[in-house]
């Protein structure tokens, strides 16, 4: 979800600097809410688990594509077997087509154990937009986003807030886990935070997904004042609203980051294995608010899913709740 989330701010910028453009986004229907009320942006949902599964169900994809669109180009934003093979596709029509480069190679210089590279990589949105650009459009970036709150609507008949959201204290949404440990605070460490967070009379929201994650958030609702979990409670599109309308979001180097930074919404992230070199900080987020130690071995991947090399998880661990919460105090007081 954080690799779609980032292509939203460049395709916005996009539609909006070449106005006789449309664009057809192909990718999961879960997630459509990403791109909702974008003009001259039409989705199409790939099934890749029911009919437009394995080669002959790209194919049919690729095929009910090219009956009802006709296309100038073709940019693979993703570069995976399934896009690969979809571009190509296009590409043995005579369609242009153009990649984009993951810049692999600088990655894991960066990550090596030896004679590590520490140096700031290009963004994932500069990459995207140079797919553009490698199509003839000159796509210029601002990294200004307009902080936007989508009306709350109909969300408090699925969740039972128990505050309001405009308000007598600040909101802050939390989203505390990771796809990998690596990248994940210490259970142990964001419990101390929450503990302090409520004590200073802030409002909590918990995000997450999964069962055995429902279940920890579900616990910290009941053990902490003014904590409420939503995860598992609403869509994507109302997860989206909630998170636009809070104060400030904390967050692993996971989606949640990205989701904020869509509407503008600031970031506390915390970083462990991965670091903001590797081009996936979020859009438009300072980076003095980007929580990370300093550790020789630090970046020791580029997606967290290596083990850590210590054994020891000491660039997580090194990070202390006050450091958040010094975070905190300095974006919302």
């Amino acid at each position: 979800m954080g690799d779609v989330a980032m292509t939203v701010p460049v395709l916005k910028q996009l539609l909006a600097q070449y106005p006789y453009l449309h664009i057809t986004f192909l990718s999961q229907q879960k997630f459509k809410p990403l791109f909702a009320h974008i003009e001259r942006l039409q989705f199409y949902s790939a099934d890749i688990y029911g009919k437009h599964k394995g080669f002959w169900g790209l194919y049919r994809s690729y095929q009910t594509l090219k009956k009802i669109h006709k296309f100038n180009y073709i940019a693979d934003l993703h570069h995976v077997l399934r896009s690969k093979i979809i571009r190509n596709f296009f590409k043995l029509s005579g369609y242009t087509v153009r990649y984009i480069d993951k810049g692999r190679a600088a990655k894991k210089a960066l990550t090596q154990k030896e004679n590590k590279q520490l140096i700031q990589l290009p963004s994932t949105f500069e990459r995207y937009a140079d797919v553009f650009r490698s199509l003839g459009f000159s796509l210029q970036l601002t990294k200004n986003i307009q902080r936007t709150k989508l009306p709350l609507k109909n969300i408090v008949q699925y969740v039972e807030l128990p505050f309001p959201l405009q308000k007598e204290a600040p909101v802050i949404a939390i989203a505390p886990f990771a796809q990998y440990k690596e990248k994940t605070y210490p259970i142990e460490k964001m419990k101390e935070l929450l503990k302090i967070l409520t004590s200073k009379g802030y409002h909590i929201l918990l995000f997450g997904g999964g069962g055995e994650e429902i279940k920890i958030l579900q616990a910290w609702e009941k053990e902490y004042n003014r904590t409420t979990c939503v995860a598992g409670k609403l869509t994507l599109e109302d997860e989206l609203t909630l998170i636009s309308n809070v104060d400030v979001m904390i967050s692993m180097d996971s989606a949640n980051m990205h989701l904020a930074s869509l509407y503008g919404v600031p970031v506390i992230s915390i970083w462990g294995a991965t670091h903001p070199y590797a081009g996936f900080y979020g859009y438009g987020q300072n980076i003095n608010n980007a929580i990370q130690a300093d550790f020789d071995c630090r970046p020791c991947s580029v997606f967290g899913n290596k083990p850590c090399y210590r054994g020891d998880w000491a660039c997580m661990y090194a990070i202390t709740p006050a450091m958040i919460v010094e975070k905190i105090m300095s974006i919302i007081g």
